[in-house]
């Protein structure tokens, strides 16, 4: 019996931090008692405890309840221990499933991109790209869906230090206009790479974004360019981005537009 009580005063005691959390100005005894249904006696001594481990604080001035700054202290112990590479291996995984092509999970790093994770699909695929190996940004659908999220200034500096080399002969190498293109990207929430990094490959790439809405990595599937044509485009312009939504609220990331 004494271990049920304890349970309960567990399963009230989230009820309230719950609660609390939802109001910015904070709450009082009653208020809370009201909501949940319990006596005030009870919420005023699992309010006691919660003060005690710094989680819930009390206004001095208003006497309202709210949280505490213990809260900041564990999410920041959470996200310093978040590994991209392996909050992201069941979504890739996923679409390797779906799509049987290449996946790819890249960072950003000094104006470049870097391969952290390649599923390879059940087809047979040639491509330069493998774990560890970095990749110019203009010419990749990655790089696009992470520069497009980037501030301009940012972007420009990129551009002008990295330079702009043709890689095929679809390759963008116009500032102008590869700039237009990234406001199409932010826009549209996908990028795309139409054979400009390797001939006969076309790719879909969506952003990745962390608990500071800073974008820090890209998603993408790559096939060769008579598979990745029509309705099968149409299709992956919905879930590539989906997918790299799904990482992102791993990361911490709140997508305000849309339940994940």
């Amino acid at each position: 019996m004494e271990r049920e009580n304890m349970v309960k005063s567990v399963s009230r005691a989230l009820d309230i931090i719950q609660l609390i959390s939802m109001k910015k100005g904070g709450m009082g005894v009653t208020e809370i008692a009201n909501q949940i249904d319990i006596n005030k006696s009870s919420v005023y001594r699992i309010l006691s405890t919660l003060v005690q481990y710094g989680f819930i604080e009390q206004d001095e001035t208003t006497g309202r309840y709210k949280l505490g700054y213990k809260f900041l202290e564990v999410s920041s112990r959470l996200l310093e221990s978040i590994d991209l590479r392996e909050e992201a291996k069941p979504f890739l995984q996923e679409l390797e499933n779906e799509t049987n092509e290449v996946i790819h999970l890249v960072v950003y790093d000094q104006g470049e991109v870097v391969y952290i994770e390649k599923l390879e699909g059940n087809e047979v695929l040639r491509m330069h790209s493998k774990v560890g190996k970095r990749a110019p940004m203009h010419c990749t659908s990655v790089g696009k869906a992470i520069l497009a999220h980037l501030p301009t200034n940012d972007v420009i500096d990129i551009l002008d230090r990295k330079g702009m080399p043709m890689h095929t002969d679809q390759t963008i190498t116009d500032k102008d206009r590869f700039l237009k293109e990234l406001i199409w990207v932010k826009q549209k929430g996908y990028a795309l790479d139409l054979e400009e990094n390797e001939y006969g490959i076309t790719c879909i790439a969506a952003p990745i974004f962390d608990h500071l809405e800073k974008v820090v990595a890209a998603v993408s599937i790559s096939g060769p360019t008579m598979r990745m044509s029509g309705q099968r485009m149409e299709e992956l312009k919905e879930r590539v981005p989906e997918i790299a939504k799904r990482i992102s609220a791993r990361l911490g990331h709140v997508h305000h537009n849309q339940i994940i």
